[in-house]
């Protein structure tokens, strides 16, 4: 067990849809217990950038969450079964955007600290790591394919999440592809990308929010975005959007100095 550094994975899964955790060892389970209601429920997913941080969607906190209300699971494949080798932490503090706007989701992101008793929290291994934020000037081609993960629903429609991991590979949108024209007049802003699926095979469903996009550079994964919104799942040109990570560098740094 090591420090968590963000690097690229050894091997990747081709094709189909089901994923190991290893494939994704940043992926993060939130899980919330309900008053009154018993048992611990999958929230949202999360994605872990180190040792005690995750980023998250700050929709996924709209109802405001008591953090003892909280917990974040890693290393786990499966949605509902614990695993021998995952970790699981309670949150000691989160924090959402201040300026998130539930109408639009603008600015749709959210930092949760990680709670433990040592120095470091997650440690490092074959199904825990964290990914690399992108640095500032970071620009990747249009078209660019990256990779999103989630236990979200398999069918717009589903009355279920996936009891599984599940991966997809989507396309970086061009600017000018990511705009209202193409997503029914809804409210698009800067802080908000585009990707999709030109084979209209794969899309981030409901159940997926807060979860990765990330793309390969320089033998590195970064999180480009966080999974946000949509209009339904997997409709033909229609991408999904996800929270620009880059715009939002100063305010993860900001926010984790607190």
């Amino acid at each position: 067990m090591g420090l968590l550094a963000c690097r690229v994975r050894r091997y990747r899964i081709k094709g189909g849809s089901y994923a190991d955790i290893a494939a994704h060892p940043w992926r993060a389970a939130i899980f919330v217990k309900y008053h009154q209601v018993p048992g611990e429920h999958f929230l949202c997913g999360g994605i872990l950038i180190s040792s005690c941080w995750a980023l998250s969607a700050a929709h996924c906190f709209e109802e405001g969450f008591s953090t003892n209300q909280l917990k974040i699971v890693l290393g786990r494949t499966s949605r509902a079964t614990p695993e021998e080798n995952e970790q699981k932490f309670q949150v000691k503090n989160y924090t959402v955007h201040q300026r998130f706007d539930s109408e639009n989701f603008n600015n749709d992101i959210a930092l949760l600290q990680l709670k433990s008793d040592a120095e470091d929290c997650a440690v490092e291994t074959g199904t825990v790591r964290a990914a690399c934020l992108p640095m500032p000037e970071l620009q990747l081609p249009d078209w660019t394919e990256c990779e999103i993960s989630g236990y979200g629903k398999n069918e717009e429609f589903s009355p279920f999440y996936s009891e599984h991991l599940k991966e997809g590979h989507v396309r970086l949108f061009p600017a000018s592809r990511c705009t209202a024209q193409y997503l029914e007049n809804r409210t698009v802003t800067d802080s908000m990308l585009c990707a999709g699926d030109t084979r209209n095979l794969d899309d981030a469903c409901k159940g997926d929010s807060g979860g990765p996009l990330v793309c390969v550079k320089d033998d590195r994964m970064d999180v480009i975005g966080i999974i946000s919104w949509g209009i339904g799942c997997g409709r033909k040109d229609i991408p999904g959007v996800y929270t620009n990570v880059s715009r939002y560098l100063d305010w993860i740094q900001d926010t984790m100095k607190l």
